[in-house]
């Protein structure tokens, strides 16, 4: 491809990608996988100089620009040779005029930078939020971290996580297989919040595909029964090879009817140890991964991903045993979402109680603790520990 075709190439996936952050369609990640799928012509180079010029674009407009010729406008405004590559040339883009749309530069857009500065996420921390992450993953108990750190030369330990790994961005570990997870070091510090044993039972129960189940099924050491909940069949159904090949027999796999969840696992009432819940949510917390999603986030969304966790917080409220504990959390950095939903429980459920929480990541929020890619270099997360009256 020459350079005007992958500038070309970047427009028209910036274009389907703000259409589908607008119509709640696929992510970007997958849009480019798709259109390279039928571009067998784009080599592994091309590829790759696409695939950056899309995200730097992404990344360089906080509001959801108007198409992405006007994204790719504010990066050639930036750049000369980029700019150099809107020369009318077959396959490549028309020329620029002075009058035609250019998008905004910015990091968030303005109403959540409101709501982030509100839960003290200050403008100064917001371009961490969009910085590409490394690749951290976690080596499963069983297996010889020193046997993997041989075939990672690269990996660097991640302090106070004994199991954690952290790797370049774009490392492959494919060949590695079951010996270890891809597990951001933030969601393996969420993880261990529940405290989970051998012999427990523990309810995931917002379970999704099962990064954070097997964590728990680990440190509970394949002794006990950890029961994976959710509503989304195609997510849960890629739990259990997952499982299996992380020799983990102990996690059940149950699906559950919205609206009628408890219908499922009558047998869980009152009878976890920890239930844990990883609520749906923004997603603020991960745009290290997917920065398109800050398009996609509305108020009205944000409403219902509080109805919905608030909703669940009840649920899981019936499933644990007197004494037993709910370990609340949301990749989200929004006090919306994350405390103020714990202040919301407590309201509802009395003789319930905040534990403290000694994390190797984060800081005291409100009744938990909250993780941010500035201060811990993590997604960021909030998470509570809720202790049930006995």
């Amino acid at each position: 491809m020459t350079p005007g075709a992958r500038t070309q190439a970047a427009i028209e996936l910036l274009d389907a990608i703000i259409a589908a952050a607008r119509e709640g369609g696929a992510a970007a990640d997958t849009l480019i996988a798709r259109y390279f799928a039928t571009r067998r012509y784009a080599g592994s180079k091309d590829r790759r100089a696409v695939r950056e010029l899309v995200y730097a674009a992404i990344r360089r407009c906080g509001e959801r620009p108007a198409s992405g010729r006007a994204a790719m406008h504010l990066l050639a405004s930036e750049d000369e040779h980029l700019a150099a590559t809107f020369d009318g040339s077959p396959h490549g883009p028309s020329a620029l005029s002075a009058d035609e749309p250019i998008a905004i530069p910015g990091t968030v857009p303005a109403w959540i930078g409101e709501a982030l500065g509100s839960a003290g996420i200050t403008a100064g921390e917001w371009p961490s939020l969009i910085e590409r992450a490394p690749l951290d993953i976690r080596v499963r108990a069983d297996v010889d971290q020193d046997l993997v750190r041989r075939q990672l030369p690269e990996a660097q330990p991640i302090a106070g996580l004994p199991a954690g790994l952290r790797l370049p961005a774009g490392t492959d570990v494919a060949p590695l297989g079951g010996a270890i997870e891809v597990q951001d070091a933030g969601s393996q510090t969420v993880s261990l919040a529940a405290h989970a044993s051998p012999g427990m039972i523990v309810v995931d129960l917002c379970a999704g595909a099962g990064g954070k189940t097997l964590a728990l099924g680990d440190a509970m050491k394949g002794q006990g029964r950890i029961i994976a909940c959710d509503v989304d069949r195609s997510r849960l159904s890629r739990l259990a090879p997952r499982a299996a090949r992380a020799e983990l027999p102990i996690v059940e796999t149950r699906l559950l009817n919205p609206g009628r969840e408890l219908e499922a696992i009558p047998d869980l009432q009152r009878a976890a140890d920890v239930v844990f819940v990883d609520a749906p949510c923004s997603g603020t917390g991960t745009w290290r991964r997917n920065p398109e999603a800050r398009w996609r986030l509305t108020p009205d969304r944000l409403t219902r991903l509080m109805e919905t966790q608030a909703h669940v917080l009840d649920l899981a409220e019936a499933l644990v045993r007197p004494g037993g504990a709910l370990v609340y959390v949301v990749c989200s950095l929004l006090n919306e979402e994350g405390g103020d939903q714990i202040e919301g429980f407590l309201r509802r459920h009395t003789g319930w109680v905040a534990a403290p929480l000694d994390l190797p990541f984060g800081a005291p929020h409100g009744r938990g603790v909250r993780l941010t890619p500035f201060r811990d270099g993590t997604d960021g997360f909030f998470v509570a520990r809720l202790i049930a009256p006995c």
